[in-house]
């Protein structure tokens, strides 16, 4: 025989079950309003974080793309004097092109002021300077390049505990209910749980896509300050080898004068 259920009950079961729509509109149109608000700001963290992904990306693109075009010009058969006179502004708004007018500035500069002084030392002593002023450059650039990398960081490991927030509050209100009902049938619990159960769905969704975002981003910004650092050590031993060779060729002009001068002499 079955047991029949009471009056309240049925009423209450039938009216849990018409009131309440399970679809992710419904779920969400049916919290409360912390549950909201936590949704709310998941589906904002969410937005964020593949705003943030996509201009990245596309900012690593445009600099790996720059970067190819600049180094086929720097190893190109023109001198680094005569790159630096045939580089417009518009081809320096990447940081290795930045690097590069700023090494060659500081080289011009030492080397007006060092062109009496023939002393190794001082050499070294510029080269030294060039490389630190270089590096402090190249640090402020890839700063400004990892700006958006913690916001990430910080999404992927906070916005599953947020989305669970939201599902313990939701477990709360569904026992809440079914102490106000008195009915622990599915059709009276299963709706409270849903919506506490979105919002976990709702942290993962914001999590899963930062966490892999942050990873790659960081992988590709790791690639390219190494690629930065090659190109700072390349600049420099070029400048020295440079300036090295004009030593030597002034070296055998001063010989070619004494020469001169001796037998003229005689």
């Amino acid at each position: 025989m079955q047991p029949v259920m009471e009056p309240v009950q049925t009423a209450a079961t039938t009216a849990v079950q018409m009131t309440h729509d399970m679809s992710v509109m419904g779920l969400f149109g049916q919290a409360d309003a912390f549950v909201k608000t936590i949704m709310i700001l998941l589906i904002v963290l969410s937005i964020v974080t593949w705003a943030i992904l996509i201009t990245k990306w596309g900012v690593m693109r445009k600099l790996k793309q720059k970067g190819d075009r600049f180094e086929e010009a720097f190893w190109g058969n023109q001198g680094l004097e005569e790159l630096y006179k045939n580089t417009n502004p518009e081809e320096t708004d990447h940081p290795m092109a930045k690097l590069y007018v700023v090494g060659l500035r500081e080289w011009d500069q030492a080397k007006d002021e060092d062109t009496e002084d023939k002393s190794y030392t001082l050499q070294v002593g510029v080269s030294d300077r060039i490389r630190q002023l270089l590096g402090a450059k190249m640090n402020r650039e890839l700063e400004l390049l990892e700006s958006s990398l913690p916001l990430l960081a910080t999404i992927g490991s906070t916005a599953p505990f947020v989305g669970l927030l939201g599902t313990v509050w939701g477990i709360m209100n569904s026992f809440q209910n079914i102490g106000a009902t008195k009915n622990t049938s599915l059709a009276v619990v299963a709706p409270g749980i849903a919506e506490a159960l979105f919002a976990t769905a709702l942290g993962l969704f914001a999590a899963i896509p930062a966490v892999v975002a942050y990873n790659k981003l960081s992988t590709e910004l790791g690639r390219y300050a190494a690629r930065l650092e090659s190109f700072v050590t390349e600049f420099v031993t070029l400048l020295e080898r440079q300036h090295q060779e004009s030593i030597v060729k002034a070296s055998k002009t001063t010989k070619k004068r004494r020469k001169s001068d001796v037998k003229e002499a005689s």
